[in-house]
């Protein structure tokens, strides 16, 4: 529970002080076991520092010092929509516009990949020519208590990142957050989840950080953080570089914090045990390896296939063309079971299966370096122009032929039971609503950022 978040929303609506504290020092009571005295106490220094902070955060301050500039910088940014129903996080459209917006705040850089080209992973080229990869991910929000598979999957994701570029993973690094009242051994089993990773690849684990979240105002046992990982390449793939008469290639997907996430939340532990292996990083580590010249790869996560493909023909300003039935054949049978049993659509969640998009030249030497690595791989599509159309990704039926349009929805498909009562769509009318919202907010942050480089520019011009 967020003890400030409560606070601030109470005083905001009216509720008299003696009010929230006495709500809050019992529901800090059923978390904590401290007395109602020590919980009052809680309450009360929660409230004071709250009620100090909201005038701030409102762009409502006193100062005689630079006063119209320090309020628009402490002035917080809203757009009136919540993160849940945007979808953040969500691996659908909403969640795909605010990475947009991310990209549109920091601008283009001089790196040779970064938020703007919508990659796995940011890149950077230094002075011997060849390229500096980072990339970072967090860990499945909902392995909170399961925190050795949080640290197992969010390794991998970070790995996979930086090989899809074309890299060789040098180093990883972790962030671990938990809240007030977790047991210290969390921390413990998410660091072991990552070195099992880190140490069954030969990628060290070098550095990171451990923190509380919130401090002393998130009570609960609420793990989250992310995991990173540098690697180092000669040259690099990109998304943009599928090209017309490519053949796709889809490596055999058993999922990952996803899939492990839908199995315990609907009683299908055994399905986790699938989930535990690294074949995805031994099948790009041999592709690397073995220099072939491919055009493309990527993790087959962001919203499924529906996703990811089509993220790719949009940058590649082509139409990919999938075959149905050979991707089923591609998707581990105890998943792909267990998600045709609870309705899952397999096409719209995270496979983490290896997609290659290369010339058809290449793709035989593809499937033996893989095959050769043990892992299964298979031919499921090809690229094709897509002149006097839009770029899209399509999939052929494996009942009747016919070619049906692959969309990501407005969120990827529910795979847990909160997820379905939540759902996968909103309204064309309420997307639009929020999306309007959302593009006046990112607006207002670039405002704010120019702000303050202009003040520090300023000054630094001043000091020299």
């Amino acid at each position: 529970m967020d003890l400030e978040g409560f606070a601030k929303r109470m005083i905001e609506c009216g509720v008299s002080e003696a009010q929230i504290m006495a709500e809050m020092t019992r529901r800090i009571m059923e978390i904590k076991d401290i007395s109602e005295e020590s919980a009052a106490r809680i309450s009360k220094a929660v409230i004071e520092e709250a009620k100090c902070t909201l005038p701030a955060s409102e762009g409502c301050i006193d100062s005689d010092i630079d006063s119209d500039y320090l309020q628009s910088v402490l002035k917080s940014v809203k757009s009136g929509v919540r993160a849940g129903e945007f979808g953040v996080g969500s691996r659908g459209r909403g969640d795909f516009h605010t990475h947009q917006k991310i990209a549109d705040i920091i601008g283009k850089t001089s790196a040779v990949a970064d938020s703007s080209t919508m990659s796995d992973s940011g890149v950077v080229r230094i002075e011997d020519g060849r390229y500096i990869v980072v990339t970072v991910d967090g860990i499945h929000s909902r392995l909170s208590d399961f925190p050795f598979l949080a640290g197992f999957h969010v390794a991998r994701a970070a790995l996979r990142d930086v090989y899809v570029m074309g890299a060789r993973p040098l180093a990883l690094f972790s962030d671990i957050h938990v809240a007030d009242d977790a047991d210290v051994a969390k921390i413990f089993e998410h660091i072991a989840g990552i070195s099992a990773v880190s140490e069954a690849v030969g990628v060290p684990l070098i550095t990171g950080s451990t923190l509380r979240i919130g401090g002393d105002m998130v009570i609960g046992t609420r793990m989250t953080g992310c995991a990173g990982a540098v690697g180092v390449a000669t040259r690099i793939f990109t998304k943009s570089a599928a090209k017309p008469g490519d053949i796709i290639l889809m490596s055999e997907g058993a999922g990952g914090g996803t899939i492990s996430t839908a199995a315990l939340y609907n009683g299908e532990y055994d399905v986790v045990r699938e989930t535990l292996n690294i074949k995805f990083l031994k099948a790009c580590d041999a592709i690397i390896k073995n220099e072939i010249k491919i055009h493309t790869m990527t993790d087959i996560t962001n919203g499924g296939i529906r996703g990811d493909a089509n993220e790719i023909a949009s940058v590649s300003g082509v139409k990919l063309v999938f075959y149905e039935e050979k991707i089923r054949s591609m998707v581990d049978r105890r998943v792909l079971d267990m998600l045709e049993k609870l309705k899952i659509d397999y096409l719209g969640v995270s496979l983490d299966s290896l997609l290659v998009i290369c010339p058809e030249n290449e793709a035989e030497e593809v499937r033996r370096v893989v095959e050769r690595a043990g892992v299964r791989i298979s031919e499921v599509g090809f690229v094709s122009s897509s002149a006097g159309e839009d770029a899209c990704a399509e999939i052929v039926s494996s009942t009747d032929g016919t070619r049906r349009r692959l969309e990501p929805r407005f969120r990827e498909s529910a795979y847990t039971p909160l997820k379905k009562v939540v759902g996968e769509n909103v309204t064309e009318t309420e997307y639009e609503k929020m999306r309007r919202l959302v593009e006046s907010a990112a607006e207002a942050a670039i405002r704010k950022k120019e702000l303050v480089k202009m003040m520090l520019l300023t000054r630094s011009h001043e000091e020299s």
